[in-house]
């Protein structure tokens, strides 16, 4: 019932609207605007031509976008000489420009508390991370539960070092941000707009790593992996059942993103049977990625160990102190 009186008052809604836009005349000189993220969603009666005629897509920045929002925001904003924006462009990926407005006001506050006199390539490193990942907190861990985080870290960066189109490691750590006890950080190098097949499940694979590190190491799970299960699990079932990746070959059925009822009450567009055969290919998807994190780790064991034990030391990895790591 609660579902059905929500569409009736959307209905009456969309009426309203619908019916001010009709009144105004050609001669009243108003122009209406309005902005969604859900354009999918809307009623075509709203944006049929006469209404709505002109629909802009405002997407995330490319790299050229980002580096013209990095000038406008350092406007007053002491900045050393080594500081590239250029290069930061590149390290910010699928930031908006809120994300990057936030980024360079949070570098400033970092180092006017370190008392600095300008901000470096530094401080605005770390600020991108707390702008992705949440703020620094200080868990007080046992030693056992700091080194299965540290063993978990260092298992996503090796999975994804071994993996040919896994964008470069920039930097693993075993200091709390958020929710996570630690994290690997791995920023696309350049803009994409499309990814393979070979590309998403070497994705699915790295954020294996974790899990399948403790695994081997310690021969059981902890919950740290939950969100690095979900994440692979959105991946696998958009493989599925959207981009015709899996054996039930060129079909999509929407992805599995729908409620109970489905989209606003509307019933679910496929049979249960198809639904059990998502499951099961999504299943096959991750049980196969798993299989090659835990082969990586096994054949790599003595890299695993070495970067746990500089990460229990250091705490936090830079991408080339990783390389060298497993490049020695």
């Amino acid at each position: 019932l609660g579902m059905a009186g929500g569409h009736e008052e959307r209905e009456q809604t969309l009426n309203q609207i619908l019916t001010e836009m009709d009144g105004f005349t050609p001669s009243d000189n108003v122009i209406v605007l309005a902005a969604t993220n859900r354009p999918e969603l809307l009623d075509p009666a709203l944006v049929r031509p006469g209404r709505f005629d002109r629909r802009v897509v405002l997407d995330l920045p490319d790299i050229e976008g980002r580096e013209g929002i990095f000038k406008i925001h350092v406007r007053g904003k002491p900045l050393a000489p080594a500081v590239d924006l250029k290069k930061i462009a590149k390290r910010t990926v699928g930031f908006s420009g809120a994300d990057i407005e936030n980024m360079l006001n949070e570098a400033a506050i970092l180092a006017a508390s370190e008392g600095k006199k300008v901000i470096d390539m530094a401080d605005i490193d770390e600020a991108a991370t707390k702008v992705k990942l949440g703020p620094k907190k200080r868990r007080l861990q046992s030693p056992e539960e700091k080194k299965m985080t540290a063993y978990h870290e260092a298992g996503h960066a090796i999975v994804a070092a071994h993996l040919p189109h896994m964008d470069p490691v920039h930097r693993v750590s075993i200091v709390s941000r958020g929710l996570a006890l630690g994290f690997t950080e791995i920023p696309p190098v350049a803009d994409k707009y499309q990814h393979t097949k070979t590309e998403l499940l070497e994705r699915i694979t790295s954020l294996l790593g974790g899990r399948a590190a403790e695994e081997v190491v310690f021969g059981e799970f902890t919950a740290g992996a939950a969100s690095d299960l979900s994440q692979a699990t959105v991946i696998a079932r958009k493989m599925v059942a959207e981009f015709g990746m899996s054996e039930l070959g060129p079909i999509s059925i929407g992805g599995g993103e729908q409620t109970w009822f489905g989209m606003f009450g509307e019933p679910r567009g496929w049979s249960e049977e198809m639904s059990g055969k998502v499951d099961s290919e999504v299943k096959k998807i991750l049980d196969e990625s798993y299989k090659q994190a835990r082969k990586i780790l096994e054949a790599n064991k003595s890299k695993l160990d070495k970067v746990t034990k500089a990460l229990l030391k250091k705490e936090t990895l830079d991408g080339d102190e990783f390389k060298k790591l497993v490049s020695d």
